[in-house]
């Protein structure tokens, strides 16, 4: 895992997959969307990048997204540069990684994520906190089961 395991050792906990639910919801906390998820967190043996994941939304209406978010490693830090988004994570204590990106669709906007993992390694909670021009405009908060 090209140094993952041994400097991110949180974020190698999070191997495998993980089921759960996207809640989005504006500034006063009114639900805006909500829909399903399967992520995949891989850590490859070989190739350009030390860490991979896939991840797939579904909504009941039917709609389906699968985006790929493959990562290299250095200075203690993931990174992506994609078509999608440009940001790194970090490990902060034990249980928690922290993530900053940008959305390259969407200029002017950041986003700040945190994941706590639990301590048997099975059950996360995430939240993002997404800025446009410094100013709040919208929150995720998602829970997940890991199945594999």
């Amino acid at each position: 895992m090209r140094g993952i395991r041994e400097g991110m050792p949180v974020l190698a906990r999070h191997a495998g997959e993980w089921e759960g639910e996207y809640i989005h919801v504006d500034p006063d906390n009114n639900v805006i969307d909500r829909h399903r998820s399967h992520l995949q967190c891989k850590f490859p043996d070989d190739g350009p990048y030390a860490y991979y994941q896939i991840n797939t939304y579904t909504w009941d209406d039917g709609r389906r997204e699968e985006i790929h978010f493959p990562a290299t490693y250095r200075d203690g830090q993931i990174w992506w540069d994609t078509d999608r988004i440009d940001g790194r994570a970090w490990e902060i204590d034990p249980r928690t990684v922290c993530l900053t990106w940008t959305r390259k669709d969407m200029p002017g906007a950041y986003l700040y994520e945190m994941i706590q993992l639990s301590a048997n390694g099975n059950d996360r909670a995430r939240t993002w906190h997404w800025f446009e021009n410094d100013k709040l405009f919208k929150r995720t908060c998602i829970t997940e089961r890991r199945v594999k």
